[in-house]
């Protein structure tokens, strides 16, 4: 991992700057955007269409070639729906693009490249026509979507699911499995009765996840050098002098 070269009080700056971003461009394209969220570049997050909600400690991952998407494309004005529940991962590349409906529950990963849809968006004779038929998509708490996973229209996942690298879901999948494959099939069943420890475990407290990894910035930042910083920003090769 790169070290952070930022003293501990630019790095607040970033942070505030942020969150000022995330609240005054993303929080207003949602009917509900929930509290102690970590949006990382939100500058390269684009959420769009109506009805779309978002729960509590929602993650997204921005990176410039890899932007996160969250669209809905109704059949008519104010049509559609996205609902994001608590907890929700979501990675660089990752998208969710509904006509009609799509939820996502509680502690769901989507990895890089994750990407979910309710439809084909045109048919296969017309294509300048939506399927009428309404296929919405549900997936369950505690999902794991792999790296480039796609998930396509009338798909239910269930509880604690994985969905593998590159699966196509093009059927139900049951609560406790893992899928693999173009189509996905079963490849593995899990034992529920292990237990799951999940995202929703990892933010029971998120204030005091903040805090603590707010001293951690404090302790490990505290002493870098902003004219030191400076330098490797316009000069990189001097980062190299400091090893």
């Amino acid at each position: 991992m790169r070290q952070d070269l930022r003293p501990y009080w630019l790095k607040k700056i970033y942070l505030a700057y942020r969150r000022w971003y995330t609240d005054y461009f993303l929080r207003p394209e949602c009917s509900e955007f929930g509290p102690n969220e970590t949006v990382m570049k939100p500058w390269y997050v684009h959420i769009s269409g109506p009805n779309i909600s978002i729960g509590r400690n929602f993650t997204a991952i921005g990176e410039p070639m890899h932007r996160v998407e969250i669209g809905v494309w109704g059949r008519e004005e104010g049509a559609g729906r996205i609902e994001i529940g608590d907890c929700v991962l979501m990675s660089p590349g990752s998208r969710i693009s509904a006509s009609d409906e799509i939820t996502v529950g509680d502690g769901t990963m989507f990895a890089n490249g994750a990407y979910v849809t309710d439809s084909d968006w045109h048919t296969l004779y017309d294509r300048t026509e939506r399927d009428q038929r309404v296929t919405p998509v549900h997936i369950g708490r505690n999902v794991w979507l792999g790296d480039h996973a796609t998930v396509l229209k009338g798909v239910s996942i269930g509880d604690n699911s994985v969905v593998a690298a590159r699966a196509v879901v093009t059927k139900d999948v049951p609560a406790n499995v893992v899928v693999a494959g173009n189509p996905a099939r079963v490849v593995k069943e899990l034992d529920p009765s292990r237990g799951y420890i999940t995202r929703m475990d990892y933010f029971a407290k998120p204030e005091e996840l903040a805090r603590f990894f707010d001293e951690v910035d404090r302790q490990v930042l505290g002493k870098n050098s902003f004219w030191f910083w400076l330098c490797s920003v316009v000069y990189p090769a001097s980062k190299k002098k400091r090893k």
